[in-house]
């Protein structure tokens, strides 16, 4: 019975030598789409737990907040842990967590139950994260399996960040808004028993101590930096204590978190893999990729409601091309990667993407549909193809015992470049906005100094000082938004192509064969083989 027993463990761990390696990506694609969903679900439902829990200004502000805050905090620390114990072990009890956290969010009766419940959600959503990541890497050894394993991983993700909205809004209408938590515990239930039988343990290398006083850096001063950013981008004072303690703190313990690993026999994370330009280059593209879509995704939302005034379902459905397209791009994936190589698929998808958002510089104050689907696609293919092409490169790189730490470091940045997005490009949008409100006819000087903080508040100043005066601020606070778009535009225009020339230090070929770097052969000339992954470096 017990040479069984180990026989059918051998198998688990070995799984990915078969079919069964595709039913593994299904389970993992499943895990990801939970927390995608997860990170976007409540947005619809503030306004129900605001009526039925009345929490204050900031206590609302942490109930949105704190489930990314925490799971961009922990990333590294989960991410390496399960390099040192087993991937699978943390996803597993990253599944139970994240269930026993989505019952206790669903019957939270006070907001500071459910903001420790969404706490709780983000430690599991970090668990999981670059566990299912590092197990696809170890699942799918071949290269050219694995680029295709990334474009349904990634267009899984592109679909979760859609649904969460759509999914919401639906339960919403026909139940209490706990709903929008109480469907993660069923998924979690057939996700425990059947990721423990079917998904394979890996683990790193085990020399050394795992660096706990390490780990603990990384995430308090990832929490410093993610919660400063988050609070620049609210448009908060740079240099209130809340914004610029947490900043420097934050920056502060990362700066010793690297010196440290720095000077460990045995690090936390090998920083090494950032000598490798691949490497390097790819968490940078994936950063300036995030920096773009985020910012531009909150900007295009408030156009299409504020500006054309169309209501959160029209808006979900314009914005419904660019997931359509995003998810197009993450199948295709791999095939473009194949035939073009890291470096022109992603140097193109940085391409596409700013060619997209010059276009949309044409929006204007009347809806132009045709102009909209025409940007939004492209924007949601060439963004796709960039991130898809960027995590291929990234996790192809990294060494296999540092599978963890690379995908913890690819999120990592995908969320700080998701923060720094919304903070950079929400100041540009200001700044251009509020000085086109300054001397309106008719507005009194502090009321023109409240519109000009956003579009909304500048409707309900209108609507407030009614006649005349209000319909003149009310245009006027429309002409400036447009042109806030247009400016912000542009100034993600040039990101991109900034991204675009980083792109070029990216390998000109995927190498799809795994040899070793010392037996890795030059090309024949006019042999039409692709060119080494190693040899263009």
């Amino acid at each position: 019975m017990s040479g069984t027993t180990t026989a059918a463990a051998r198998r688990r761990r070995e799984t990915g030598a078969g079919a069964s390696r595709w039913v593994v990506l299904v389970v993992l694609c499943v895990s990801l789409l939970l927390v995608a969903v997860d990170a976007t679900v409540l947005h619809v439902a503030v306004p129900a737990v605001s009526e039925d829990l009345t929490p204050g200004a900031i206590e609302l502000l942490w109930i949105v907040d704190i489930y990314p805050l925490v799971c961009a905090s922990l990333l590294i620390l989960f991410g390496t842990l399960g390099d040192r114990i087993g991937r699978r072990r943390v996803l597993l009890l990253g599944y139970a967590l994240f269930g026993v956290a989505s019952a206790v969010a669903a019957l939270a009766d006070s907001a500071e139950v459910l903001i420790a419940a969404r706490a709780l959600l983000g430690v599991g959503g970090a668990m999981i994260m670059p566990a299912t990541l590092s197990i696809l890497r170890q699942v799918f050894p071949a290269r050219r399996e694995r680029a295709l394993a990334i474009g349904v991983w990634s267009a899984v993700a592109a679909v979760g960040a859609a649904v969460g909205p759509l999914l919401g809004g639906f339960l919403l209408e026909h139940f209490w808004w706990g709903s929008v938590f109480l469907i993660n515990i069923p998924l979690m239930l057939v996700s425990l028993p059947v990721g423990r039988l079917l998904l394979p343990e890996s683990k790193g290398e085990r020399d050394g101590p795992w660096d706990v006083v390490g780990a603990l850096m990384a995430a308090a001063g990832l929490f410093g930096v993610v919660l400063g950013v988050k609070r620049l981008g609210g448009g908060e004072d740079p240099l209130s204590l809340f914004t610029a303690v947490p900043l420097m703190l934050g920056a502060g313990l990362l700066v010793g978190f690297v010196r440290r690993q720095r000077r460990r026999r045995h690090p936390l994370v090998d920083l090494t893999m950032f000598s490798r330009p691949a490497f390097s280059t790819s968490v940078g593209c994936i950063v300036l990729a995030m920096l773009a879509l985020v910012g531009l995704e909150l900007i295009a939302a408030q156009y299409l409601q504020l500006v054309l005034e169309l209501s959160p379902l029209e808006t979900g459905l314009r914005l419904l091309p660019l997931t359509v397209a995003a998810m197009a791009a993450g199948l295709a994936g791999a095939k473009l990667l194949q035939r073009f190589g890291p470096r022109t698929m992603v140097c193109a998808g940085f391409c596409l993407t700013a060619a997209a958002v010059v276009t949309l510089t044409a929006m204007g104050g009347e809806d132009n549909a045709p102009l909209l689907l025409t940007g939004f696609v492209m924007l949601g293919f060439g963004l796709e193809v960039t991130l898809f092409g960027a995590y291929e490169s990234m996790l192809s790189e990294a060494p296999p015992e540092q599978a963890g730490g690379a995908a913890a470091i690819g999120e990592t940045s995908y969320q700080l470049g998701a923060g720094i997005g919304i903070a950079l490009l929400g100041s540009v949008m200001n700044a251009a906005y509020a000085p086109g409100l300054a001397s309106v006819s008719g507005v009194p000087p502090r009321d023109a100094a409240a519109a000009g903080h956003s579009l909304g508040e500048a409707y309900e100043v209108a609507a407030r000082l009614g006649g005349g005066s209000g319909e003149a601020l009310r245009s006027a606070a429309r002409h400036a938004f447009v042109h806030g778009l247009h400016v912000t535009l542009l100034v993600s225009a040039g990101l991109l192509l900034l991204g675009a020339v980083m792109a070029l230090r990216l390998p000109r070929a995927m190498e799809c064969g795994e040899p070793s770097r010392a037996e890795v052969p030059g090309p024949r000339e006019g042999s039409g083989a692709p060119v080494p992954f190693e040899s263009v470096r």
